[in-house]
């Protein structure tokens, strides 16, 4: 996920389009399709590939027409990716429903995106707040993006041992910090 299709820069923009900034919902819709090509290449068969451009089409005016009922204190993927699934159910409805029951039962929302992900995501920004900035950066990128300590060290110019260390005393204290919560 780029940063530009993040929960953060595609919120923003959808806020600053309910505001009344067409430049930003222009950029809100150009990101949106590029992502909803992706979720319906997924999880259409190839022979419906040819209706996919409907779909994303009907989806962007599905989300023009409803943006009026977002609320803006919610994560604003799950809620554009809810109304993807039901676009999706509506269009295998519509062809005898074949699919129906997959879609319904399987993946409906991108991982990435949902309530729960997000949340979750949330919540750690707010534990890793707590955190000098540069324990937040090594657990970051050792811990959160899986980079390796030798790689993490040359990119942040500290030796190994000090990066292991740095990232001991920031599990440390957040260890302190999640027994101190409960």
């Amino acid at each position: 996920m780029t940063s530009a299709h993040s929960e953060e820069a595609l919120k923003a923009l959808m806020l600053l389009s309910l505001d009344g900034d067409e430049a930003a919902y222009r950029r809100l819709l150009a990101a949106l399709r590029a992502l909803l090509v992706g979720y319906y290449s997924r999880r259409m068969a190839a022979a419906a590939k040819a209706d996919m451009e409907d779909l994303v089409q009907e989806t962007l005016l599905a989300l023009h027409s409803r943006r009026s009922t977002y609320d803006r204190g919610r994560p604003f993927t799950a809620w554009f990716f809810s109304i993807a699934r039901y676009k999706l159910i509506d269009h295998h409805r519509g062809r005898g429903g074949r699919r129906l029951g997959e879609t319904e039962l399987g993946e409906d929302i991108e991982s990435d995106f949902s309530e729960e992900a997000l949340t979750a995501r949330m919540d750690v920004e707010r534990l890793l707040d707590g955190l000098s900035p540069k324990q937040r950066e090594l657990i970051r990128q050792v811990k959160l993006e899986g980079q390796s300590v030798a790689d993490t060290a040359s990119r942040t110019g500290q030796s190994e041992s000090a990066v292991k260390v740095g990232i001991h005393r920031a599990l440390k204290a957040l260890g302190e910090r999640l027994r101190g919560a409960s």
